[in-house]
């Protein structure tokens, strides 16, 4: 199948997840903002999203879509390696007009990815695995706003995600307009267009997660200087 036998076709494949992916970063990011004016609303929407079916499926499908994403980006760095030869060891100045986040993708994705791990240790195994579990903490488990005044009243956390999420930024910026370019949509007007598109939309997920943890943190500092 030319989809996983060409370089082309892997392309599409890491595009098209990609795309999916942002998607629900997007989605995301607008469910987590709410916690900031609305802690009842954001809890009423975490017990939406708790152990439902539709949301076990989706949680499936999003896993299967970062394995996905992820073993196609290795098997294209590994590719592009290969075809460099003894030249991907010379040492070189980076090619004009070839953006630094271009030529780190790859370990972008690994810290993104090693920052997947620390937030689903953070809130989906606080959360949603807990209602899993015929043991778990049920009381806390749609609890959202309680996980993340946890999580983000310890500095180490917030500096942790804060690098993390610039990782993502860097990761995204690039990632959206490629996704577009490999997929077709690359005239010479839009080519430019996806760029800045890609740019803007990008910084503004991640300042939705940003404000999230900033917000928190700094509530849990006045908290404590009330105490």
């Amino acid at each position: 199948m030319w989809l996983c036998n060409s370089s082309i076709g892997r392309k599409v494949i890491m595009s098209v997840t990609g795309v999916a992916l942002i998607l629900f970063l997007t989605f995301h990011a607008c469910m987590n903002v709410v916690a900031i004016f609305s802690a009842e609303g954001y809890n009423m929407i975490c017990e939406m999203l708790g152990a439902n079916w539709y949301a076990l499926v989706a949680t499936a499908g999003l896993a299967a879509l970062v394995v996905l994403h992820f073993l196609y980006a290795i098997k294209l760095t590994l590719q592009n390696k290969k075809a460099r030869g003894n030249s991907a060891y010379a040492v070189t100045d980076r090619p004009a007009k070839v953006e630094w986040a271009s030529q780190n993708m790859f370990v972008l994705g690994v810290i993104v990815v090693l920052g997947m791990g620390l937030h689903l240790y953070n809130f989906w195994y606080n959360m949603m695995l807990q209602e899993l579990l015929p043991a778990g903490n049920h009381a806390l488990a749609t609890d959202g706003v309680y996980w993340i005044e946890q999580t983000f009243s310890c500095p180490v956390y917030v500096v942790v995600y804060l690098v993390w999420l610039a990782a993502l930024w860097f990761h995204l910026t690039h990632g959206f307009w490629s996704a577009m370019q490999t997929m077709g949509w690359n005239g010479k007007i839009w080519f430019a267009r996806w760029k800045n598109i890609s740019y803007i939309y990008s910084t503004i997920i991640i300042l939705m997660y940003v404000a999230v943890a900033l917000c928190f943190y700094g509530r849990s500092l006045c908290a404590g200087a009330c105490c």
